[in-house]
């Protein structure tokens, strides 16, 4: 089963208010919304810093598991969040590997057993603008 297909409907997403698009001639990239709810917004007003994570948490690891196949293992290492700025409204995390950068992964792990590469995503709001960065440290190896 392909994770990104059913991962819309994982409760903690859900009840986050966390939506996931996908292109399925696309595999190698995915989009996450989440929109300012009253059951997602901090003291402030503002987006909660947990949703904003959650929304960045898992993709790097399932789109490069995706692209690499089941020959391979590939977990979350470490992250990192930086927040910007406050988010209002809709915000949006477009995550993407590059071809290329799936070759590298797995020429690195043919050769040297193991790959930890990283990853950046920036949530955007509306105007475009960075509300918070997302640095994420994978870990990759064979079965």
């Amino acid at each position: 089963m392909d994770v990104l297909r059913v991962i819309g409907w994982y409760p903690p997403f859900m009840g986050a208010g966390i939506r996931v698009h996908f292109d399925p001639h696309d595999p190698l990239t995915v989009r996450v919304c989440l929109s300012l709810r009253w059951f997602n917004r901090n003291a402030y007003g503002t987006h909660f810093g947990g949703s904003l994570y959650a929304m960045c948490d898992p993709f790097f690891a399932l789109i490069l598991l995706r692209a690499l196949g089941k020959d391979f293992i590939v977990w979350d290492k470490a992250a990192s969040i930086q927040f910007l700025r406050p988010g209002k409204g809709r915000v949006t995390a477009t995550f993407v590997v590059a071809a290329a950068r799936v070759e590298e992964v797995r020429r690195e792990v043919e050769a040297q057993g193991t790959s930890q590469p990283t990853f950046q995503v920036d949530v955007v709001d509306e105007a475009g603008q960075a509300v918070a960065h997302v640095d994420k440290l994978l870990y990759v190896k064979k079965k």
